[in-house]
Protein backbone atom coordinates (compact mmCIF):
# COMPACT_ATOMS: atom_id res chain seq x y z
CA UNK A 1 0.00 0.00 0.00
CA UNK A 2 1.15 4.00 -0.70
CA UNK A 3 -0.13 6.88 -0.48
CA UNK A 4 2.34 7.99 -3.43
CA UNK A 5 0.72 9.34 -6.14
CA UNK A 6 3.47 7.76 -8.77
CA UNK A 7 3.74 8.41 -12.44
CA UNK A 8 1.91 5.51 -13.77
CA UNK A 9 -0.84 4.22 -11.63
CA UNK A 10 0.03 0.57 -11.89
CA UNK A 11 3.75 0.90 -11.45
CA UNK A 12 5.59 0.26 -8.38
CA UNK A 13 8.82 1.49 -8.42
CA UNK A 14 11.55 -0.15 -6.41
CA UNK A 15 13.01 2.57 -3.40
CA UNK A 16 15.88 3.84 -4.21
CA UNK A 17 18.17 3.52 -0.90
CA UNK A 18 21.76 5.13 -1.52
CA UNK A 19 23.65 6.63 -3.90
CA UNK A 20 27.43 5.48 -4.64
CA UNK A 21 29.13 7.26 -7.87
CA UNK A 22 27.33 6.45 -11.29
CA UNK A 23 25.92 3.60 -9.53
CA UNK A 24 21.96 4.07 -7.56
CA UNK A 25 21.01 1.04 -5.36
CA UNK A 26 17.14 -0.04 -4.21
CA UNK A 27 16.41 -1.08 -1.17
CA UNK A 28 17.31 -4.82 -1.80
CA UNK A 29 20.53 -4.26 -3.14
CA UNK A 30 20.37 -4.40 -6.36
CA UNK A 31 23.09 -1.59 -8.30
CA UNK A 32 21.83 0.18 -11.51
CA UNK A 33 23.99 2.72 -13.76
CA UNK A 34 22.98 6.00 -14.07
CA UNK A 35 23.69 5.78 -17.70
CA UNK A 36 20.87 8.81 -18.16
CA UNK A 37 21.27 10.61 -14.80
CA UNK A 38 18.38 10.28 -14.22
CA UNK A 39 16.51 12.75 -17.14
CA UNK A 40 20.58 14.26 -17.36
CA UNK A 41 20.16 15.41 -13.92
CA UNK A 42 23.08 13.78 -12.14
CA UNK A 43 25.99 15.36 -13.95
CA UNK A 44 28.46 14.55 -10.87
CA UNK A 45 26.65 11.14 -9.65
CA UNK A 46 24.71 10.39 -6.33
CA UNK A 47 27.27 10.86 -3.52
CA UNK A 48 29.97 13.80 -4.20
CA UNK A 49 31.15 14.50 -0.39
CA UNK A 50 31.68 18.64 -1.41
CA UNK A 51 28.18 18.95 -2.46
CA UNK A 52 26.78 17.67 0.16
CA UNK A 53 28.88 19.61 2.74
CA UNK A 54 27.88 22.70 1.39
CA UNK A 55 24.11 22.09 1.84
CA UNK A 56 24.91 21.09 5.50
CA UNK A 57 26.69 24.09 5.83
CA UNK A 58 24.36 26.16 4.74
CA UNK A 59 21.65 24.95 6.46
CA UNK A 60 23.14 25.02 9.98
CA UNK A 61 23.67 28.61 8.66
CA UNK A 62 20.23 29.89 7.35
CA UNK A 63 17.80 27.55 5.21
CA UNK A 64 15.59 29.65 3.94
CA UNK A 65 14.84 33.96 3.05
CA UNK A 66 12.11 34.91 1.03
CA UNK A 67 13.43 37.11 -1.81
CA UNK A 68 10.74 39.51 -1.18
CA UNK A 69 12.88 40.57 1.73
CA UNK A 70 16.63 39.47 0.97
CA UNK A 71 19.08 37.80 -0.55
CA UNK A 72 21.92 35.19 0.17
CA UNK A 73 24.95 34.98 -0.44
CA UNK A 74 25.03 31.48 -2.03
CA UNK A 75 22.70 33.41 -4.64
CA UNK A 76 25.38 36.39 -5.19
CA UNK A 77 28.34 33.60 -5.25
CA UNK A 78 26.08 30.99 -7.69
CA UNK A 79 25.20 34.61 -9.93
CA UNK A 80 28.91 36.22 -10.09
CA UNK A 81 29.99 32.42 -11.13
CA UNK A 82 27.86 32.04 -13.75
CA UNK A 83 27.47 35.34 -15.46
CA UNK A 84 31.43 34.93 -15.55
CA UNK A 85 31.06 31.86 -17.74
CA UNK A 86 28.10 33.60 -19.47
CA UNK A 87 27.52 33.86 -23.56
CA UNK A 88 28.62 37.57 -24.51
CA UNK A 89 25.53 40.09 -23.05
CA UNK A 90 23.99 37.91 -20.46
CA UNK A 91 24.29 40.15 -17.29
CA UNK A 92 21.73 38.71 -15.26
CA UNK A 93 20.11 35.42 -13.50
CA UNK A 94 16.66 34.92 -12.04
CA UNK A 95 16.68 31.66 -10.00
CA UNK A 96 14.27 29.34 -9.61
CA UNK A 97 13.44 25.83 -8.57
CA UNK A 98 13.69 23.66 -12.29
CA UNK A 99 13.49 23.90 -15.77
CA UNK A 100 9.90 24.19 -16.37
CA UNK A 101 9.71 27.31 -14.20
CA UNK A 102 12.73 28.73 -15.92
CA UNK A 103 11.11 28.62 -19.28
CA UNK A 104 7.89 30.12 -17.98
CA UNK A 105 9.96 33.08 -16.06
CA UNK A 106 11.93 33.33 -19.49
CA UNK A 107 8.56 33.83 -21.52
CA UNK A 108 6.69 36.30 -19.17
CA UNK A 109 10.22 38.37 -19.07
CA UNK A 110 10.10 38.06 -23.02
CA UNK A 111 6.68 39.58 -22.77
CA UNK A 112 7.24 42.24 -20.25
CA UNK A 113 10.10 43.31 -22.50
CA UNK A 114 8.07 43.97 -24.88
CA UNK A 115 5.64 45.69 -22.93
CA UNK A 116 8.24 48.24 -20.70
CA UNK A 117 9.21 49.06 -24.55
CA UNK A 118 5.33 50.38 -25.95
CA UNK A 119 5.48 47.08 -28.48
CA UNK A 120 2.02 45.31 -26.91
CA UNK A 121 1.35 43.97 -30.08
CA UNK A 122 3.99 41.69 -29.53
CA UNK A 123 2.02 38.37 -27.93
CA UNK A 124 3.03 35.54 -29.92
CA UNK A 125 6.36 32.85 -29.67
CA UNK A 126 7.48 30.92 -32.39
CA UNK A 127 9.26 27.20 -31.50
CA UNK A 128 9.79 24.08 -33.50
CA UNK A 129 7.97 20.93 -33.46
CA UNK A 130 9.66 18.02 -32.20
CA UNK A 131 11.00 20.45 -28.86
CA UNK A 132 9.96 19.90 -25.17
CA UNK A 133 10.34 23.54 -22.85
CA UNK A 134 8.40 22.02 -19.46
CA UNK A 135 5.09 20.88 -18.65
CA UNK A 136 3.91 23.98 -17.39
CA UNK A 137 1.13 25.54 -19.36
CA UNK A 138 3.00 28.12 -20.95
CA UNK A 139 6.32 26.05 -21.66
CA UNK A 140 4.28 23.55 -22.44
CA UNK A 141 2.08 25.60 -25.18
CA UNK A 142 5.36 26.57 -26.75
CA UNK A 143 6.78 23.27 -26.47
CA UNK A 144 6.06 21.16 -29.80
CA UNK A 145 5.99 17.80 -28.35
CA UNK A 146 2.41 16.81 -30.06
CA UNK A 147 2.15 13.69 -27.04
CA UNK A 148 2.56 16.16 -24.40
CA UNK A 149 0.08 18.94 -25.70
CA UNK A 150 -2.83 17.18 -26.89
CA UNK A 151 -4.67 17.19 -23.51
CA UNK A 152 -4.01 20.39 -22.92
CA UNK A 153 -4.30 22.10 -26.10
CA UNK A 154 -7.54 23.76 -25.03
CA UNK A 155 -5.57 25.71 -22.37
CA UNK A 156 -2.88 27.23 -24.26
CA UNK A 157 -1.85 30.27 -25.86
CA UNK A 158 -1.54 30.04 -29.64
CA UNK A 159 2.37 29.48 -30.47
CA UNK A 160 3.81 28.75 -34.24
CA UNK A 161 5.71 25.66 -34.79
CA UNK A 162 8.56 25.29 -37.97
CA UNK A 163 10.82 21.96 -38.41
CA UNK A 164 13.14 21.29 -36.17
CA UNK A 165 17.02 21.19 -37.46
CA UNK A 166 16.63 16.94 -37.91
CA UNK A 167 19.15 16.51 -40.39
CA UNK A 168 18.47 12.30 -40.18
CA UNK A 169 15.32 12.82 -41.53
CA UNK A 170 15.14 16.01 -42.75
CA UNK A 171 18.27 16.62 -44.99
CA UNK A 172 17.15 16.42 -48.48
CA UNK A 173 19.22 13.67 -51.30
CA UNK A 174 21.94 15.66 -52.69
CA UNK A 175 21.61 18.51 -49.93
CA UNK A 176 24.27 19.47 -47.59
CA UNK A 177 24.44 20.05 -44.46
CA UNK A 178 25.07 23.72 -44.83
CA UNK A 179 22.15 24.01 -47.02
CA UNK A 180 19.41 21.67 -44.91
CA UNK A 181 20.56 24.05 -42.50
CA UNK A 182 19.51 27.64 -44.08
CA UNK A 183 16.53 26.13 -45.63
CA UNK A 184 15.06 24.98 -42.01
CA UNK A 185 15.82 28.21 -40.42
CA UNK A 186 14.18 30.01 -43.62
CA UNK A 187 10.92 28.32 -42.04
CA UNK A 188 11.22 30.67 -39.07
CA UNK A 189 11.72 33.74 -41.75
CA UNK A 190 8.22 32.58 -43.73
CA UNK A 191 6.34 32.08 -40.36
CA UNK A 192 7.30 35.55 -39.76
CA UNK A 193 6.22 36.96 -42.65
CA UNK A 194 3.03 35.51 -42.15
CA UNK A 195 2.18 36.28 -38.93
CA UNK A 196 3.53 40.03 -38.83
CA UNK A 197 7.04 40.26 -37.08
CA UNK A 198 5.18 42.95 -35.04
CA UNK A 199 3.34 40.69 -33.71
CA UNK A 200 6.13 38.25 -32.25
CA UNK A 201 8.12 38.09 -29.06
CA UNK A 202 10.55 35.71 -29.59
CA UNK A 203 12.01 32.35 -31.16
CA UNK A 204 12.67 29.70 -28.52
CA UNK A 205 15.09 26.52 -29.47
CA UNK A 206 17.02 24.26 -27.65
CA UNK A 207 20.52 24.26 -28.50
CA UNK A 208 20.78 20.46 -28.82
CA UNK A 209 17.45 18.71 -28.31
CA UNK A 210 16.53 16.49 -25.34
CA UNK A 211 13.90 14.38 -24.93
CA UNK A 212 11.23 14.70 -27.69
CA UNK A 213 14.62 13.92 -30.51
CA UNK A 214 17.18 11.92 -28.44
CA UNK A 215 19.96 14.25 -28.45
CA UNK A 216 19.95 16.38 -32.14
CA UNK A 217 22.62 18.85 -32.27
CA UNK A 218 22.13 21.25 -35.31
CA UNK A 219 24.06 21.50 -38.56
CA UNK A 220 26.78 24.12 -39.25
CA UNK A 221 25.62 27.81 -39.68
CA UNK A 222 21.71 26.84 -38.36
CA UNK A 223 21.59 29.04 -35.38
CA UNK A 224 23.85 31.78 -37.42
CA UNK A 225 21.13 32.54 -39.48
CA UNK A 226 18.46 32.14 -36.90
CA UNK A 227 20.00 34.59 -34.95
CA UNK A 228 20.26 36.69 -38.54
CA UNK A 229 16.79 36.74 -38.50
CA UNK A 230 15.46 37.51 -35.01
CA UNK A 231 18.19 40.65 -35.35
CA UNK A 232 16.46 41.60 -38.75
CA UNK A 233 13.00 41.46 -37.10
CA UNK A 234 13.46 42.63 -33.59
CA UNK A 235 12.68 39.58 -32.01
CA UNK A 236 14.16 37.62 -29.03
CA UNK A 237 15.99 34.65 -28.86
CA UNK A 238 15.76 32.26 -26.31
CA UNK A 239 17.24 29.44 -26.00
CA UNK A 240 16.39 26.46 -23.40
CA UNK A 241 19.66 24.89 -22.16
CA UNK A 242 17.34 22.83 -19.53
CA UNK A 243 18.59 19.56 -20.59
CA UNK A 244 21.81 20.04 -22.11
CA UNK A 245 23.38 22.80 -20.90
CA UNK A 246 25.98 22.78 -17.78
CA UNK A 247 28.36 20.71 -19.55
CA UNK A 248 26.42 18.26 -21.05
CA UNK A 249 27.21 18.79 -23.95
CA UNK A 250 31.00 19.22 -23.85
CA UNK A 251 30.64 23.11 -22.85
CA UNK A 252 29.29 24.96 -19.88
CA UNK A 253 26.44 26.72 -22.20
CA UNK A 254 25.19 24.52 -25.36
CA UNK A 255 25.34 27.23 -27.46
CA UNK A 256 28.83 27.90 -27.30
CA UNK A 257 29.72 25.52 -29.10
CA UNK A 258 27.71 27.06 -32.46
CA UNK A 259 29.32 30.85 -31.26
CA UNK A 260 25.65 31.86 -30.55
CA UNK A 261 24.55 34.93 -28.88
CA UNK A 262 20.93 34.25 -27.30
CA UNK A 263 18.64 36.96 -25.38
CA UNK A 264 18.31 34.74 -22.51
CA UNK A 265 19.04 31.32 -21.92
CA UNK A 266 17.15 28.69 -19.29
CA UNK A 267 19.36 26.10 -17.22
CA UNK A 268 18.24 23.46 -14.56
CA UNK A 269 19.07 19.49 -14.10
CA UNK A 270 22.51 19.85 -13.96
CA UNK A 271 22.99 23.13 -12.46
CA UNK A 272 21.99 21.51 -8.95
CA UNK A 273 22.96 17.85 -10.50
CA UNK A 274 20.22 16.61 -8.67
CA UNK A 275 21.47 17.85 -5.02
CA UNK A 276 18.80 20.46 -4.82
CA UNK A 277 15.91 21.54 -7.09
CA UNK A 278 17.54 24.24 -8.93
CA UNK A 279 16.82 26.63 -12.17
CA UNK A 280 17.66 29.83 -13.29
CA UNK A 281 17.11 32.23 -15.61
CA UNK A 282 19.45 34.13 -17.40
CA UNK A 283 19.12 37.35 -19.49
CA UNK A 284 20.46 40.16 -21.67
CA UNK A 285 21.69 43.18 -20.32
CA UNK A 286 19.24 44.87 -22.25
CA UNK A 287 16.62 43.35 -20.58
CA UNK A 288 17.23 44.23 -17.54
CA UNK A 289 17.89 47.86 -18.03
CA UNK A 290 14.48 47.80 -19.89
CA UNK A 291 13.01 46.67 -16.71
CA UNK A 292 14.79 48.95 -14.61
CA UNK A 293 13.97 51.80 -16.43
CA UNK A 294 10.97 51.10 -16.92
CA UNK A 295 8.53 49.78 -14.24
CA UNK A 296 11.29 48.36 -12.29
CA UNK A 297 9.73 45.17 -11.40
CA UNK A 298 9.65 42.07 -13.01
CA UNK A 299 5.91 41.14 -12.34
CA UNK A 300 6.82 37.22 -11.88
CA UNK A 301 7.80 35.32 -8.76
CA UNK A 302 7.43 31.62 -6.47
CA UNK A 303 8.12 31.17 -2.97
CA UNK A 304 10.90 29.43 -3.53
CA UNK A 305 13.13 31.18 -5.90
CA UNK A 306 16.95 32.30 -4.67
CA UNK A 307 16.57 29.32 -1.92
CA UNK A 308 19.64 29.34 -0.01
CA UNK A 309 20.49 25.91 0.30
CA UNK A 310 20.05 25.04 -3.24
CA UNK A 311 22.03 28.08 -4.26
CA UNK A 312 24.81 27.00 -1.96
CA UNK A 313 24.65 23.52 -3.59
CA UNK A 314 25.01 24.32 -6.83
CA UNK A 315 27.54 27.27 -6.26
CA UNK A 316 29.99 23.57 -5.96
CA UNK A 317 28.59 22.26 -8.34
CA UNK A 318 29.56 24.73 -11.10
CA UNK A 319 32.57 25.55 -9.55
CA UNK A 320 33.60 21.92 -10.00
CA UNK A 321 32.11 21.54 -13.58
CA UNK A 322 34.62 24.95 -14.13
CA UNK A 323 37.11 24.91 -12.54
CA UNK A 324 36.84 22.00 -11.18
CA UNK A 325 37.13 20.06 -15.09
CA UNK A 326 34.24 18.56 -15.15
CA UNK A 327 32.95 20.42 -17.96
CA UNK A 328 36.38 19.83 -19.98
CA UNK A 329 35.64 15.60 -18.82
CA UNK A 330 32.54 15.32 -20.07
CA UNK A 331 33.97 16.46 -23.26
CA UNK A 332 37.01 13.95 -23.05
CA UNK A 333 34.69 10.74 -21.81
CA UNK A 334 31.59 11.93 -24.33
CA UNK A 335 33.73 11.51 -27.37
CA UNK A 336 34.82 7.96 -25.32
CA UNK A 337 31.53 7.19 -25.02
CA UNK A 338 30.44 8.31 -29.05
CA UNK A 339 32.60 5.78 -29.98
CA UNK A 340 32.03 3.18 -27.86
CA UNK A 341 28.60 3.46 -28.92
CA UNK A 342 29.33 3.48 -32.25
CA UNK A 343 31.65 0.52 -32.31
CA UNK A 344 28.80 -1.78 -30.77
CA UNK A 345 25.95 -0.26 -32.84
CA UNK A 346 27.49 1.73 -35.88
CA UNK A 347 25.83 -1.51 -37.95
CA UNK A 348 23.26 -2.89 -35.86
CA UNK A 349 20.03 -3.54 -38.47
CA UNK A 350 17.90 -1.49 -36.39
CA UNK A 351 19.77 1.40 -35.02
CA UNK A 352 19.55 3.75 -37.61
CA UNK A 353 21.18 7.53 -36.32
CA UNK A 354 23.56 7.53 -33.44
CA UNK A 355 24.40 11.43 -32.54
CA UNK A 356 24.68 14.05 -29.65
CA UNK A 357 27.49 16.08 -28.18
CA UNK A 358 29.69 15.24 -24.86
CA UNK A 359 28.30 13.50 -22.97
CA UNK A 360 24.69 13.44 -23.95
CA UNK A 361 24.08 11.08 -26.73
CA UNK A 362 21.16 9.55 -28.52
CA UNK A 363 20.47 5.84 -30.87
CA UNK A 364 17.28 6.08 -32.97
CA UNK A 365 16.10 2.90 -33.39
CA UNK A 366 14.31 1.60 -36.97
CA UNK A 367 13.01 -1.31 -38.09
CA UNK A 368 14.97 -1.06 -41.20
CA UNK A 369 18.20 0.71 -41.76
CA UNK A 370 17.95 0.95 -45.77
CA UNK A 371 14.26 3.15 -45.76
CA UNK A 372 14.90 4.64 -42.17
CA UNK A 373 11.25 2.77 -41.67
CA UNK A 374 10.37 3.09 -37.72
CA UNK A 375 8.59 0.41 -35.97
CA UNK A 376 4.67 0.68 -35.61
CA UNK A 377 4.13 2.31 -32.44
CA UNK A 378 2.24 -0.50 -31.49
CA UNK A 379 5.01 -2.50 -30.65
CA UNK A 380 5.91 -0.16 -27.88
CA UNK A 381 9.51 -0.84 -28.56
CA UNK A 382 11.26 2.34 -26.58
CA UNK A 383 8.71 1.18 -23.28
CA UNK A 384 9.74 -2.39 -24.04
CA UNK A 385 13.83 -1.28 -23.73
CA UNK A 386 13.41 0.83 -20.94
CA UNK A 387 12.29 -2.35 -18.67
CA UNK A 388 14.78 -4.69 -20.16
CA UNK A 389 17.75 -1.79 -19.85
CA UNK A 390 16.57 -1.98 -16.05
CA UNK A 391 16.14 -5.26 -15.51
CA UNK A 392 19.83 -5.36 -16.64
CA UNK A 393 20.73 -2.98 -14.18
CA UNK A 394 20.74 -0.11 -16.33
CA UNK A 395 18.95 3.43 -16.08
CA UNK A 396 18.81 4.85 -19.84
CA UNK A 397 15.80 7.41 -21.14
CA UNK A 398 14.04 5.38 -23.79
CA UNK A 399 11.26 8.01 -25.22
CA UNK A 400 8.66 7.28 -28.45
CA UNK A 401 7.18 9.63 -31.14
CA UNK A 402 10.51 10.45 -32.09
CA UNK A 403 9.03 11.70 -36.02
CA UNK A 404 6.10 13.31 -35.19
CA UNK A 405 4.72 12.88 -31.86
CA UNK A 406 3.45 9.18 -32.51
CA UNK A 407 6.19 7.73 -34.91
CA UNK A 408 9.29 6.70 -33.92
CA UNK A 409 11.59 5.71 -31.04
CA UNK A 410 14.85 6.57 -29.71
CA UNK A 411 16.70 5.98 -26.45
CA UNK A 412 18.80 9.09 -24.65
CA UNK A 413 22.38 8.37 -22.78
CA UNK A 414 23.59 11.05 -20.60
CA UNK A 415 25.48 9.91 -17.75
CA UNK A 416 27.49 11.27 -15.08
CA UNK A 417 30.64 12.97 -16.09
CA UNK A 418 32.69 10.98 -13.34
CA UNK A 419 32.12 7.80 -15.79
CA UNK A 420 35.27 5.94 -16.21
CA UNK A 421 36.07 3.70 -18.85
CA UNK A 422 35.16 0.79 -17.38
CA UNK A 423 31.95 1.95 -17.15
CA UNK A 424 30.92 3.02 -20.03
CA UNK A 425 31.60 -0.59 -21.58
CA UNK A 426 29.45 -1.88 -18.68
CA UNK A 427 26.80 0.82 -20.22
CA UNK A 428 27.16 -0.35 -23.31
CA UNK A 429 27.03 -3.98 -22.68
CA UNK A 430 23.79 -3.45 -20.51
CA UNK A 431 22.12 -1.51 -23.18
CA UNK A 432 23.40 -4.16 -26.09
CA UNK A 433 21.84 -6.76 -23.31
CA UNK A 434 18.48 -4.51 -23.52
CA UNK A 435 18.59 -4.38 -27.20
CA UNK A 436 18.86 -8.23 -27.91
CA UNK A 437 16.17 -8.93 -25.42
CA UNK A 438 13.52 -6.30 -27.52
CA UNK A 439 14.87 -6.96 -30.97
CA UNK A 440 16.05 -10.72 -30.58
Amino acid sequence: MTHVFHRHTGARPPIAARGEGAYIIDATGKRYLDGSGGAAVSCLGHSDPDVTRAIKDQADRIAFAHTGFFTSEPAERLADRLIAHAPEGIERVYFVSGGSEAVEAALKLARQYFLEKGEASRTRFIARRQSYHGNTLGALGTGGNMWRREPFAPLMVETSHIAPCYEYRGRAPGESSEDYGLRVAGELETELTRVGPENVIAFVAEPVVGATLGAVPPVPGYFKRIREICDRHGILLILDEVMCGMGRTGTLFACEADGLRPDIVTIAKGLGAGYQPIGAMLCSGAIYAAIEQGSGFFQHGHTYIGHPVACAAADVVVEKLTDGGMTARAAKMGARLGAALEAAFGQHPHIGDIRGRGMFRGLEIVEDRATKAPFAPERGINKALKSAAFEAGLICYPMGGTIDGRQGDHVLLAPPFIIDDAQIDELVDKLDTALRAVLP
